[in-house]
């Protein structure tokens, strides 16, 4: 399955029941939306996918439920581990499973050394078949890795099939990256679209995060596609104090729009993570009839409307 690390992916939530066991019919339900709303690809157990709280038989569990709901749309996973021999392993098992990509991020040492990380990926490569997708987020890793690093990177391994910037100030190393590589490389950001307008203007080739209207993060990629600047950041001005409010701390929010657009059953986030609470839903729904007035959000919204 060919896979273009561009437009609009984004990172899904690993959906539970109230007793914190994986929820497989909200994982079809959350894939069947992005379906039906036109996202190129899906992503899971990403950084707030809480891939750290699962055993070995439920990422197998995710993944197997995630690409059978999928069917031709690329799914990428999340396999980034401490260990190397263990990402190995989270990739040959995501490549069994039907995945279409991998997502991996280096890992934080005690003393920082720009070598490790390098051997870290370079071993990863070579005993990976599936494109790698090179992920920088130190907000979660601990790791900075410098243009230089990158640079090395690319330059000098080969597998890598994008890369997922989210180390802010996002726009300077993206057009940094941009300005070397050209189409070379599809370069994504995240963030919950937090940067939106201002990664679109440094060069993003889209988006790849967890905001839950990808269809919100669609038009901005048009219109961007489309050099009408203005209509960027109007529309980004629009949705910003939603897209704030979801980039709270944890994804107990992200989780409640979801369920608030029928893709997941329950906003159970999994121990010890912090669950919603009714003001957190209130406030919400207010956001909601703000940004998207008389719209039925557990159906995919029309672009019209946003644009």
């Amino acid at each position: 399955m060919d896979m273009k690390f561009s437009g609009v992916i984004p990172i899904l939530v690993t959906p539970f029941n109230e007793d914190e066991s994986v929820d497989t019919k909200s994982i079809q339900t959350m894939i069947h939306l992005m379906k039906d709303i036109g996202v190129n690809g899906v992503t899971i157990l990403g950084v707030l996918g809480e891939a750290n709280r699962l055993t070995d038989n439920e990422r197998e569990l995710i993944i197997t439920t995630a690409t059978q709901a999928a069917e031709k749309l690329p799914v990428i996973v999340g396999t980034s581990a401490t260990g190397t021999r263990s990402v190995i392993q989270h990739n040959a098992t995501a490549k069994r499973l039907g995945a279409s990509a991998v997502m991996v991020t280096p890992q934080a040492e005690p003393v920082p050394s720009d070598e490790k990380v390098f051997n870290h990926f370079q071993t990863i490569l070579n005993e990976t078949d599936l494109p790698v997708i090179l992920q920088d987020h130190p907000a979660s890793t601990g790791v900075h890795m410098p243009n230089e690093l990158i640079f090395r990177m690319l330059d000098e391994l080969t597998g890598f099939g994008g890369v997922k910037l989210e180390a802010v100030p996002t726009a300077p190393k993206l057009q940094s990256l941009k300005a070397r590589y050209h189409e070379k490389i599809n370069i994504m950001t995240g963030l919950g679209a937090l940067y939106a307008a201002f990664d679109l203007e440094g060069g993003s080739d889209g988006f790849n995060t967890g905001f839950a209207f990808p269809e919100v993060l669609m038009v901005l990629v048009e219109a961007s596609q489309q050099k009408d600047w203005v209509s960027v950041h109007r529309i980004y001005q629009r949705f910003l104090p939603l897209i704030v409010y979801e980039q709270h701390p944890g994804v107990a929010i992200r989780k409640e729009l979801l369920k608030m657009r029928g893709a997941i059953r329950t906003a159970r986030v999994r121990s010890p993570g912090a669950q919603g609470s009714d003001s957190i839903s209130t406030t919400l729904r207010t956001l909601l009839k703000c940004t998207l007035p008389d719209q039925n959000v557990t159906r995919p919204i029309s672009l019209d409307s946003i644009r």
